[in-house]
């Protein structure tokens, strides 16, 4: 049940992700780990809710992976309060670890606007199952961080219970 929990929380996630981005054509996050690392999908998630706060084009055309991720992390922590939780270096990779990205975007979550719609959520269902699974997702894990996964568990759950869902009219 708390596997289904997660994956559902992670499914609506990724639909407030996917349609907060949508505008931005460099950005196509299909995932909690390959998605991130040249740093648009954090640049284009906070400029969606907050243009204000910087240019997006100089952002994206004119920066390396891990000083786009180094600003958006900066943004958000000089205008968001969220500390920052990840080191650039660590997800400008080829595989960035998925818990990580999922505590961050979460913490983006409970500090942005969070209404998700149902086309959003459909459109995350119909995404291609290799797709959303990654590569340590076929690897069998036999060590389990049990704090790191309760309290992912804990801040996800709580965020997600507050979400706004649109239904058509």
């Amino acid at each position: 049940m708390a596997g289904l929990q997660q994956t559902n929380s992670e499914m609506i996630l990724l639909s407030w992700v996917r349609q907060s981005t949508r505008k931005y054509p460099q950005v196509n996050v299909t995932n909690f780990t390959t998605s991130w690392s040249d740093g648009l999908a954090f640049n284009a998630l906070l400029h969606s809710h907050r243009p204000d706060l910087f240019d997006w084009n100089a952002v994206a055309s004119q920066q390396s992976p891990v000083q786009r991720l180094d600003h958006a992390f900066s943004i958000a922590r000089q205008h968001l309060g969220i500390e920052k939780l990840l080191d650039p270096e660590d997800v400008a990779t080829a595989y960035p670890d998925k818990k990580s990205i999922l505590m961050y975007v979460t913490s983006l979550f409970q500090a942005l606007p969070q209404q998700v719609t149902m086309e959003a959520i459909r459109e995350v269902e119909m995404l291609p199952r290799h797709t959303r699974i990654t590569r340590e997702e076929h690897v069998e894990v036999h060590e389990q961080h049990f704090s790191q996964e309760v309290s992912f568990t804990f801040l996800l759950s709580s965020c997600c219970s507050k979400v706004v869902v649109s239904l058509p009219t």
